[in-house]
Formats: C-alpha cells, sequence, structure tokens
C-alpha cells in the first residue's frame, strides 16, 4: 500500500539541523514533546523543498511514551462506556469544525489536492461516529440457567496498549480507521505516522486534547524504521495494527507476533478493473480514470489495471487516453487541480522508472506524463498521468505495486480469462466489475477471491459499520479494520460462569463439569 518505514528518502543518519525550519515533534503525556533524536527532512512535494523537519524517536523515548500510555490505560478502562462515548461525540464536533486546518496540513505535506484530502477526512470521520455508539457496540452475550444454579456471561474488555503504524498515503484517514474503536473500548493507542508527512497526527492529537480526552490515552510517536522496531518489541505494547507495503507489513507481523502481540497488517495491492463487452463504456472510462488517478495514484485501493474483455476494449482504451489526458496536473493547494504532485522526489523517481521499464518491456505507452511541467512549480514532484495498453502478465508494470498514476490494459477474450487473471495475483486487495448483466456480476462476486468487491463501483471501500481489509498477500493477521473486525481486534472476550443460591452439599466430585 506505501513504502511506510524506508529510510530511502531521508538517509539512514537523518538530516542535518536546520534552525530555520519548524520542527514536528512527538505528542506524549498530552502535550508536545520537542524530541532528542535525529531530524528527517518533510518536503512540500508541490516545490520540491524542505518545508520541515520531524524528530525520530529513539528507543529511549518510545520506552517512554509507551509508559506513559501504559499508565494511562489503567484509569481509562475504567471510565464508563457513557463517558468515554461522550468524549468520541466533542471530538466529532471538533474534527467537523476544524476539517478544513486538517486538510491543508494534508495537502501541503503530502501533496493531494484539497478536495482529495476533506474526502479523506470525511472517511475517516465516518468511524469516528460508528464508534460512538460503542455502548450498543461492545455487548457480550448472557445465557442464564445452563445448568442447575448456573448462569454464563460473556463480557469484552480492552486489550490494553494499541499501535497504529500508518502510511503517508493517507494521513488522516488511516489512524481515523484504527484509533476511535481503539479508544471507544478502553484502550490507550500509540500512533506511529509516516515521516513523509507526520503534521496531521499532532493535530488530530490537539484536538483529542481539546475534545477532553484524558492526558496519555493518545500518543504519537514520530519516526523511522528504528521508532517502529523498537514499539513491535516493547513489553509495554499488546497489538499493533499497520496499513503499508507488503514486505513491510509482513514483517511488521512476524516480528510483532514473535513478541507475542496482537497483529493485523495490511499489505500491498494490484486491484483490478474488470470491463464487460456490455458494460456502460463511457461510465467505466470515466471510473477508472477517477481510480487510477485520484491522489496521483497513491492509494491501496487505486485501479491500477483495467481488464477489458473482447469487443470492450477498442472503445475504452479511447475514453481512457481521452480522459486521463483531460486531468488537471497542479500544486496541492490549487483550486483547480484534480491531481497533485507525488510526495517525494524518491518516489516519483521510482514511478517514472516502471514508466522506463514498461516501454522497454513492450508495452504500448498511449499517455506519457513524464515530462509534465506545472509553471512556477517546475521543482515539484509532478508525474502527468501515464495509460498502457497491451500491458501483459509477465511485464514488471502488470506485476509490482507502482503506487503511482500508471494506468496498465490488459486485454483478453472472455470473462473466465478475466477472472483467472485475478485469481492468480499475489494480491487480493480490491476488484471491481463493470457490467450490466446482473448474473454475471453476481457470479464474480462469489467466484473471484479478494477481500473488496466492486459492481459498477471502482473504489469499494466499505462504509464504517463493515470492516476493511485484503486477502492473500494484501493481509497478514486475520483481522481487518473498523467496523465488527475492529471491536473483535481491540477487545479481549472473557466468560464468566457463576453460580448463586445454597446448593446441597454432596462431598467433591473429580469428574469433568457437566451441564446436563
Amino acid at each position: 500500500m506505501s513504502e511506510t518505514i524506508e529510510r530511502s528518502d531521508h538517509g539512514a543518519v537523518g538530516a542535518a539541523v536546520d534552525a530555520n525550519l519548524p520542527v514536528i515533534g512527538h505528542w506524549v503525556g498530552g502535550r508536545v514533546a520537542p524530541g532528542r533524536g535525529r531530524r528527517l527532512d518533510v518536503y512540500d512535494p508541490s516545490t520540491g523543498r524542505v518545508q520541515a523537519q520531524v524528530s525520530a524517536a529513539t528507543v529511549g523515548e518510545v520506552d517512554e511514551a509507551v509508559g506513559v500510555a501504559r499508565e494511562a490505560f489503567g484509569h481509562w478502562r475504567e471510565v464508563p462506556l457513557g463517558r468515554r462515548a461522550q468524549i468520541l461525540f466533542r471530538f466529532r464536533e471538533v474534527l467537523e469544525r476544524r476539517k478544513d486546518e486538517l486538510a491543508e496540513v494534508v495537502s501541503r505535506q503530502h501533496g493531494k489536492v484539497l478536495a482529495d484530502a476533506l474526502g479523506e477526512i470525511a472517511r475517516g470521520e465516518e468511524v469516528v461516529e460508528y464508534a460512538c455508539g460503542i455502548p450498543a457496540l461492545i455487548g457480550g452475550a448472557s445465557t442464564p440457567q445452563v445448568a442447575g444454579g448456573v448462569d454464563v456471561v460473556s463480557v469484552r474488555q480492552p486489550v490494553g496498549v494499541l499501535v497504529g503504524i500508518t502510511p503517508f498515503n493517507f494521513p488522516a484517514m488511516v489512524p481515523m480507521w484504527m484509533f476511535p474503536i481503539a479508544l471507544a473500548c478502553g484502550n490507550a493507542f500509540v500512533l506511529k505516522p509516516s515521516e513523509k508527512d507526520p503534521g496531521a497526527a499532532l493535530l488530530l492529537a490537539e484536538m483529542w486534547a481539546e475534545a477532553g480526552l484524558p492526558d496519555g490515552v493518545f500518543t504519537v510517536v514520530q519516526g523511522d524504521a528504528e521508532a517502529v522496531d523498537a514499539l513491535l518489541t516493547h513489553p509495554g505494547v499488546d497489538g499493533v495494527s499497520f496499513v503499508g507495503s507488503t514486505p513491510v507489513a509482513r514483517h511488521v507481523y512476524e516480528t510483532a507476533a514473535a513478541a507475542g502481540k496482537r497483529v493485523q497488517a495490511l499489505g500491498g495491492a494490484k486491484n483490478h478493473m474488470v470491463v464487460l463487452p456490455d458494460a456502460d463504456l463511457a461510465a467505466a472510462a470515466d471510473a477508472a480514470v477517477s481510480a487510477g488517478f485520484g491522489s496521483a495514484g497513491q492509494r491501496c485501493m487505486a485501479v491500477s489495471v483495467v481488464v477489458a474483455v473482447g469487443a470492450a476494449a477498442d472503445p475504452l482504451v479511447e475514453g481512457l487516453v481521452e480522459r486521463a489526458g483531460a486531468v488537471r496536473v497542479g500544486a496541492s493547494l490549487d483550486p483547480h487541480a484534480e491531481m497533485g504532485p507525488l510526495v517525494t522526489g524518491t518516489h516519483r523517481d521510482r514511478v517514472r522508472g516502471y514508466v522506463d521499464r514498461g516501454v522497454a518491456e513492450g508495452a504500448e505507452l498511449l499517455l506519457d506524463g513524464r515530462d509534465v511541467v506545472v509553471p512556477g512549480y517546475e521543482d515539484g514532484f509532478f508525474l502527468g498521468p501515464c495509460v498502457f495498453d497491451r500491458v501483459r502478465p509477465d511485464q514488471v508494470i502488470y506485476r509490482d505495486e507502482i503506487f503511482g498514476p500508471v494506468l496498465g490494459v490488459v486485454r483478453v477474450d472472455t470473462y473466465d480469462e478475466a477472472l483467472g487473471l485475478v485469481r492468480a495475483n499475489p494480491y487480493g486487495n480490491g476488484v471491481a466489475i463493470f457490467t450490466r448483466d446482473g448474473a454475471a456480476a453476481r457470479r464474480f462476486a462469489l467466484e473471484v477471491e479478494v477481500g473488496m468487491v466492486g459492481v459498477n463501483v471502482p473504489i469499494p471501500v466499505p462504509v464504517a459499520s463493515y470492516s476493511f481489509g485484503g486477502w492473500r498477500q494484501s493481509l497478514f493477521g486475520d483481522t481487518h479494520v473498523h467496523g465488527p473486525h475492529g471491536i473483535h481486534f481491540c477487545t479481549r472476550t472473557k466468560v464468566i460462569t457463576t453460580r448463586w443460591g445454597d446448593p446441597a452439599a454432596r462431598g467433591p466430585d473429580l469428574g469433568f463439569p457437566r451441564t446436563r
């Protein structure tokens, strides 16, 4: 989904301290902690210049932050559900009032346009609203009289200190898919945001303080791989949620699980959009361009492969090229821009290298965005939409998660070939089918082996009351994010068996207890 904790954009030793740049610190114990470790550069993707530096937590700072969270958990878990819900409602009010401020921070550091930033905040806000219903969502079960005078109840209790390690591509939404439910269930939460766009995390922390969340219950630890590894193995951490690339997701899962922690690690994606000949091809082209080039393709649910079946191919490709060529590329705060820059120069160059490789391997590059220039922002990390036709499954641009504005079209003759392509892919995150045939759509939805399926919906991100997650190499662990899976992940079930009354004394019985 993203290269969340790699060091390539900053170097292994961090950046030199620049006294003229603002420093983004941690949030520990209800206040900003400036940090004692290395400093990493945070870029403005539109200009290509360093706009701030972020403190990278040392192992010692991670230990201190987890200790504060651990102490706060002991008090927060005892707070009544109704009181927790009130604080969540107030957080939602603060978020609604300050969402434009948060969107600007996201746009300035990530590079996505303001409308896109506001969209991700809205989808995160849905999970906050879902978590506000925690008194009704966290209930257990009760069965009276399972045996003579014996009742059984199950209750859900918080896990402890939960950590969220989140990617650069959704610096507001993905954290909000994790921490509202974690906090509502009575856990303390430690957020380790991407070092590429860390500012949103501190603003969210301020909002929690404004909403009245007790100090220490929500913590922000900035940094890169050093901070992540310290969190994964810390004895005071009870569970880890991660969203990022598949290699890092595997590392997070294996390391944290080996340390005895509960883990959900969402990995990479290669999302296909299958278009059958009977589909509304104009609508399909609109959808593919929207899903492929929104946020410059830096979405884990972005469509990166269009599978054109039979006669759909020629008119669909023509529509894709026409629409993608009209996308307005500009600075993130330009109200007329539809697509902003990529997050860093290193990432832009990596994506451009995939385009070069696709040409070298023989795919037909029908729309080339490699040389796009935005007047006044010549040093920005821009790459225009790129559309390949006649992509083959053996080519690198098909196999790898590019995570940029590159859309490839694979042509097949039949529905069965299209289904086979999706099934053969190692990822299983999201998929879409466009058709007017209800029977074909129903068959596809049942037969495809992918976690999230859209029928005439190009980005099938579930609403907050359902859970988000993929299959195969898109997920390590067995629980998805938010919705019912989120409550399951953030709680442990305890079963309590009780007997009341004064049963007649019968003496010791060493046989196994029976219910009848």
